[in-house]
């Protein structure tokens, strides 16, 4: 017997995550698009701008009661930090039964949204209706670091570096391809947005120095780790690879993982550990496309889990 399809909106769907969403959301056995909100591209086909969609929807510019009124079982808002607000209050006030998943940062720090990083939160998931995703740099330090946690001492120290799809489609110098070019543009090197959520979530804390590169996607997380105790670089991988094992999203590999192998896949690779002498020093490399696992793949999980279907439905592993 068919099962109804799941109805699904998706608000600011002009950008790079958008579009990722759109084709995952396409192949989905369930969800079926119900609106894509998009200022800019109001009236033009769905279908002109996405070659993994083949449907009739139109782009609209709908705001806030107007995403709440259309209905959807669940509604995706891949906007910038600080929009989500007055969606998230529509459908708080018409539709509290809709399952929200918010791309930014706004409800991160809010412990009445569950915080989707499925590989860890996963048993903290009951039933929540409103899922904050952790981006791309928040989910590569902490899978990164989430293994060693209990043997730490002192801050990790994150280095990362970003494609420039990171920086969304607002025109800025960090997704500026000129000024990018041959070069490596550090900024927001100490405080960051993530460095306090990675810590918060981690109960650990995080230093992070971001970084933005002249590739289009796909970041590299190199993690620094001083350790309580010597380990050996056995004891090391068999701690990820215990920790990770039946995660069909994470790989753990023997070398340092290269962003050009990761781009367009729906995963992480974690690897290139390397001890100091002594053994109380390990730098763990992670990798992962910043708009997929960083992104959009990251909400089909949470939106898969929300629903009670199969995490990984409609993604490529």
């Amino acid at each position: 017997m068919n099962q109804a399809p799941v109805s699904l909106g998706i608000v600011g769907a002009r950008g790079h995550t958008g579009r990722e969403l759109i084709r995952l959301v396409a192949a989905h056995p369930r969800f079926e698009l119900a609106f894509v909100s998009s200022r800019e591209l109001d009236g033009q086909p769905v279908a002109d701008h996405n070659d993994g969609y083949t449907g009739a929807l139109r782009f609209q510019a709908l705001d806030a009661d107007a995403v709440a009124a259309a209905g959807a079982d669940a509604v995706v808002l891949a906007l910038p930090n600080g929009k989500a607000a007055p969606f998230v209050a529509a459908l708080d006030a018409a539709r509290p039964e809709t399952v929200v998943v918010d791309l930014s940062a706004d409800y991160r720090f809010d412990d009445g949204w569950y915080y989707g990083l499925p590989e860890l939160t996963r048993a903290r998931y009951s039933g929540q209706r409103r899922i904050s995703n952790p981006g791309c740099y928040a989910t590569a330090m902490q899978l990164a670091v989430a293994p060693m946690r209990e043997l730490l001492d002192g801050p990790a120290q994150c280095f990362g570096v970003s494609g420039y799809s990171g920086a969304g489609t607002t025109p800025s110098d960090k997704n500026d391809v000129a000024l990018l070019r041959d070069n490596l543009m550090p900024y927001a090197l100490a405080d960051h947005l993530h460095e306090r959520e990675v810590t918060r979530q981690l109960g650990a804390p995080v230093e992070f120095m971001p970084h933005v590169a002249p590739h289009f996607r796909g970041i590299t997380m190199t993690v620094n780790l001083h350790l309580r105790a010597p380990v050996t670089p056995e004891a090391v991988q068999a701690r990820y690879r215990e920790r990770y094992a039946g995660e069909p999203l994470v790989t753990v590999v023997d070398q340092a993982p290269w962003v050009s192998r990761i781009a367009g896949r729906h995963g992480v690779e974690i690897g290139g550990f390397t001890l100091a002498p002594g053994g109380r020093r390990l730098v763990v490399v992670a990798t992962l496309d910043n708009l997929l696992k960083g992104a959009a793949t990251q909400a089909m999980q949470n939106l898969n889990l929300a629903f009670g279907f199969d995490e990984l439905a409609s993604i490529p592993v």
